[in-house]
């Protein structure tokens, strides 16, 4: 296995627009000139991705919309699950700096405060066959937008949070840094990262309900399996399968 020395970060490209960070990072895997730890930041994004299939819209200049490139080498042997846990964490730690309470991860990998999202993410991979290459983080963290017109459950900024107005592309530097340091973590032990990552869960232990198949299940979450599964009282759920519900 070639040794990475490359920090997450070490290579910014600021962008004023893009369709999509993700699409950028790709072409940049299809063209062969993928290079790990290249981070790729828009002020703006015109298509931008959510998770299975969905959108994800930002006020221009006011979030970090950031997409990171890593060389999936050192960690073939993990579940890629694992990778979406320890981003999610790296998002939780910036988001509860400034934040500080009440900031949680809703299953499988939304950075949560309170009831209300804060950060979404979204990996998509590159295979060459079977052999996973590359790996393409997509973060989209609310930080100064403060209106979020036509959507039923509103979404949360840390401007909203906190009063302050920030500084988008340093926050962005320090995700990567966080990132990094999460990377190498879950080099060291993926079961490690899960157990960290479990442990910030939103309604861990407590009584949710969820849509599956058009009907309401109440159940209670007990944690998630290295492939990304919930773990609940009656069943296991894939990601995608059903919809967190919540009362308000």
């Amino acid at each position: 296995m070639p040794k990475i020395t490359n920090l997450i970060g070490f290579s910014f490209v600021e962008l004023s627009t893009v369709d999509s960070t993700n699409n950028y990072a790709m072409a940049l895997v299809h063209a062969g000139m993928a290079s790990h730890g290249t981070a790729v930041f828009a002020h703006d994004q015109t298509a931008g991705k959510g998770q299975r299939g969905k959108q994800w819209t930002a006020e221009p200049g006011a979030n970090i919309i950031l997409s990171v490139l890593v060389n999936a080498s050192p960690i073939r042997r993990l579940e890629p699950f694992t990778l979406s846990a320890a981003v999610a964490l790296a998002a939780f730690r910036l988001f509860t700096r400034y934040a500080v309470h009440e900031t949680s991860i809703k299953w499988p990998n939304d950075i949560y405060w309170r009831d209300r999202k804060a950060a979404g993410i979204l990996i998509e991979n590159a295979y060459r066959g079977k052999e996973w290459q590359w790996a393409v983080i997509g973060i989209g963290l609310n930080v100064n937008q403060v209106s979020f017109p036509d959507l039923p459950r509103p979404p949360v900024s840390l401007r909203q949070i906190t009063g302050r107005t920030f500084d988008t592309i340093q926050l962005a530097r320090e995700l990567c840094t966080l990132l990094e340091e999460e990377w190498q973590a879950l080099i060291a032990d993926g079961a490690a990262t899960l157990s960290r990552y479990q442990e910030q869960l939103l309604h861990l232990h407590q009584p949710i309900r969820l849509r599956h198949n058009g009907s309401i299940i109440e159940t209670t979450p007990l944690g998630v399996l290295p492939d990304g599964r919930l773990r609940t009282g009656e069943r296991n759920f894939s990601i995608g399968e059903v919809e967190w519900m919540f009362d308000h």
